[in-house]
């Protein structure tokens, strides 16, 4: 089963239009998946999500294997059952989160011993534990554990956790297209590209991942702390030898700036926390920049957070009351921020992809970041 669909390039740049099928529905790319990673968007319903325009959310294995337990979630049937969302759900391996907060790890070709950053205790994860984990939360796309190497990374070490990575998601997919409940679930699984900054690795991890084959491509280990050039640059070099036909995901990315390159690039999927970890501290993004909600100038604006906007928050209160939500310690004020944040974000990704089925992405993108940098 093909679940991909390209349905139009942009006539200027690589910025692409698509539809990813899965068993919980139909997502519209490019696309932002709001971050619920254990199981719940902070502060936001899922009402609130679907309100906003969201297809999609991401859910992290490790942080619901380690709370509340993967044997509570599949006894409530299956993470979409236990979190009262009835659309499509991403689940990230948590390769990341075990390399960055794990308080003690050791990693050999057959997986990963960890210490959780909860409680302490000892945990030992190959790529088919990571693999049964997902399939029991009954995601509907699956992320294999691959290694991820800091920034900067020496060649040799790079190499190394690229080809560990490469056999992991071997693994992996020889776990998953034997296992009855991932067929009977349709879920998918993607590949995780490694290599870190060298363009030779990259593209050899693309070809040897193209060779064993999966239903999409993802790109790991960058937003890591390297140059934003960089970033972009090894994207770029990736993104050139991925298929065509297949939903290329930029994991971890990012600001709205750093969307539309990638999305010009030709990024069919997204993720970050950003819109909601800003939301709970008071700043908004807008079509003018962000906003940082707190400050003193904001005490008797009475006006909108973005006039431009036309979600919940916008409707309905001023900047004057969520400044005083905020300094009065009111929980409300980082909910109606986040809300404002996701929303914002939904749009934006709507709003790109009525510009490339229209063949002014270019524009669009010019246009949007002049007056984001007007702030």
């Amino acid at each position: 089963m093909n679940h991909f669909e390209l349905i139009h390039q942009d006539k200027a740049s690589r910025a692409r239009l698509g539809k990813l099928f899965t068993a919980h529905g139909e997502i519209d790319t490019p696309c932002f998946m709001p971050v619920g990673t254990q199981g719940s968007v902070k502060t936001l319903s899922p009402e609130d999500l679907k309100d906003s325009g969201a297809e999609i959310i991401l859910s992290n294995a490790y942080h619901l294997f380690l709370r509340p337990g993967t044997e509570v979630i599949k006894k409530a049937g299956g993470l979409h059952n236990f979190m009262h969302w009835d659309r499509p759900i991403l689940t990230d391996s948590g390769g990341y989160q075990i390399f960055s907060l794990a308080l003690l790890r050791k990693i050999n070709d057959g997986g990963v011993e960890f210490q959780s950053h909860i409680d302490g205790m000892k945990h030992f994860l190959t790529p088919e534990n990571v693999a049964r984990i997902q399939i029991d939360l009954g995601s509907d796309i699956i992320m294999p554990l691959d290694e991820c190497v800091h920034y900067p990374c020496a060649k040799d070490h790079a190499g190394v956790a690229m080809q560990r990575t490469i056999d992991w998601v071997s693994r992996t997919k020889e776990f998953t297209v034997s296992s009855p409940e991932f067929i009977e679930q349709k879920q998918m699984l993607f590949a995780i590209v490694q290599g870190a900054t060298y363009e030779d690795l990259r593209k050899e991890c693309v070809k040897r991942m193209i060779d064993i084959g999966f239903e999409g491509y993802a790109l790991g280990g960058l937003s890591v702390g390297e140059p934003k050039s960089l970033m972009y640059h090894i994207a770029g070099i990736t993104l050139e030898v991925l298929p065509r036909d297949k939903p290329r995901y930029f994991m971890g990315v990012g600001t709205p700036p750093d969307i539309m390159e990638s999305v010009e690039s030709g990024v069919d999927m997204f993720d970050c926390v950003a819109p909601t970890r800003y939301g709970r501290n008071g700043t908004a993004f807008t079509s003018a920049g962000k906003l940082i909600i707190r400050n003193a100038p904001f005490t008797q604006d009475f006006t909108p957070l973005d006039p431009a906007c036309n979600c919940y928050t916008c409707r309905n209160f001023s900047r004057a009351y969520l400044r005083h939500l905020f300094n009065a310690e009111e929980i409300l004020g980082l909910r109606l921020v986040s809300l404002h944040n996701v929303y914002f974000y939904l749009d934006m990704m709507a709003k790109m992809r009525e510009a490339i089925a229209q063949d002014k992405f270019k524009e669009f993108k010019k246009e949007f970041l002049k007056k984001y940098a007007s702030n």
